[in-house]
């Protein structure tokens, strides 16, 4: 395949991020969530803002129409924030829905059209049960994979038994997936699940003994989650804590042209390179142990930048089941393929390790409202770039390069951006 090496004909940078709290909030709509993201973006840009100076807005969300029966969002947050009658332009890629809402804003400001918009995404999905937030997100899934049955959790499942099978991997890498993130989530106060396995494992014996049953005597992390009492099978081999949950919130990014950007930050981003890709659908796919979107994605992203992955220092990567982080870390050529499993449990994938993943606590712990998922993937990345993360700030003296990858669908639309800090 021919090596991507194209450029924008203008720099853009982030100066400015924020997020709503993850979690389940079905007394609050897409409105409040978004505007709770807003209002932290407009805190964190360092010089201040005139928000009248945002030119337009970029928005990504997959299927509030199912789940509130509420259609153009657009205009609707566009009024709640206060940009009407700025132009403002709903993105739709299933769960990569805002990252494609932060890639038509770069090509926006890259053209010469504006110099400042505003991207993010919001998605609310506790207002639905378990059985239709499954079934509207299965409208994402590709028409051959719906009429064969399959639901998101069945399609990994397939997806990770084919990878044990080609590379004789088990569960136990899954698990290191799951324990990894939970180690993760405590430190990210925005979060949805701030517990680690043991935490879990410690309230759930505290719940058996409250109800004066039998407490099981694991011995750790692992006996707990092979344990189908506590961890029961979903689609093997994904088992409960192998999913990320249903969530609700909002996220958004303000993006300027980069000539500019230090008026407003003497710290903002800039977007190295950024890439996206499209998969066929499993039935038409040559393996399923790999997404060819998030190849292609990396590949024209690398380009872009004049990088590889081997000067990706950190990453948010789309964990929407455990063995899809395994995966991505070898699509984007983190590791060989075969090897993203193993990595898991040497723990190079930690926040200490070589290459840390998903110090949010990734989609698992930190959850994914599928429309926020793609720009809370980069507010992530801001706060990392720029040593604002807190408790779970990487230990490294010197970041300058993060990557994010987001997934649509069962792979149909992958994007990859890798952000810079100089």
């Amino acid at each position: 395949m021919m090596s991507k090496r194209k450029k924008l004909g203008r720099e853009v940078a982030i100066v400015g991020a924020g997020m709503s709290q993850f979690g389940l909030f079905p007394e609050k709509n897409s409105k409040d969530l978004f505007l709770e993201a807003f209002l932290e973006m407009r805190d964190s840009v360092d010089k201040g803002v005139d928000l009248k100076e945002v030119e337009a807005l970029y928005l990504g969300n997959f299927t509030n129409d199912f789940f509130t029966h509420q259609a153009h969002w657009g205009p609707i947050i566009s009024d709640i924030i206060g940009l009407a009658p700025r132009p403002a332009t709903r993105t739709e890629g299933a769960c990569a829905s805002s990252a494609l809402a932060f890639r038509e804003g770069v090509f926006a400001i890259a053209s010469g059209m504006y110099d400042m918009v505003l991207v993010g995404g919001v998605e609310q999905m506790s207002a639905c049960s378990t059985e239709q937030v499954a079934e509207g997100l299965a409208l994402g899934t590709m028409p051959y994979e719906a009429l064969a049955g399959f639901t998101f959790p069945g399609i990994f499942g397939a997806v990770a038994t084919a990878y044990f099978a080609a590379f004789g991997a088990s569960r136990e890498q899954l698990m290191g997936v799951t324990i990894k993130s939970h180690n993760n989530a405590p430190l990210n106060p925005k979060g949805q699940i701030p517990l680690t396995v043991r935490d879990l494992m410690n309230k759930k014996a505290a719940s058996f003994k409250r109800k004066e049953m039998s407490v099981p005597s694991w011995s750790d992390e692992r006996d707990f989650l092979r344990d189908p009492q506590v961890n029961p099978m979903v689609a093997w081999p994904m088992h409960l804590f192998d999913c990320c949950p249903i969530s609700d919130g909002g996220s958004c990014l303000l993006l300027t042209a980069a000539d500019m950007a230090t008026q407003f930050t003497d710290k903002p981003l800039y977007v190295a390179g950024i890439g996206q890709g499209s998969g066929r659908g499993f039935h038409a796919s040559p393996e399923i142990t790999s997404f060819e979107a998030t190849k292609y994605a990396a590949q024209e992203a690398y380009g872009m930048s004049g990088m590889s992955a081997s000067d990706i220092q950190f990453a948010e990567v789309h964990d929407c089941f455990s063995i899809a982080e395994i995966i991505h870390t070898e699509d984007l050529g983190f590791f060989a393929p075969g090897q993203g499993g193993h990595a898991v449990n040497d723990n190079l994938t930690a926040l200490d390790g070589i290459m840390p993943i998903n110090t949010s606590g990734g989609l698992k712990c930190k959850g994914h409202p599928v429309g926020a998922t793609g720009t809370a993937q980069m507010v992530e990345l801001w706060k990392q770039l720029r040593y604002e993360a807190g408790e779970r700030q990487i230990p490294q003296p010197d970041l300058q390069i993060g990557l994010a990858h987001n997934l649509g669908g069962t792979g149909g639309t992958c994007t990859v951006t890798i952000l810079e800090r100089r």
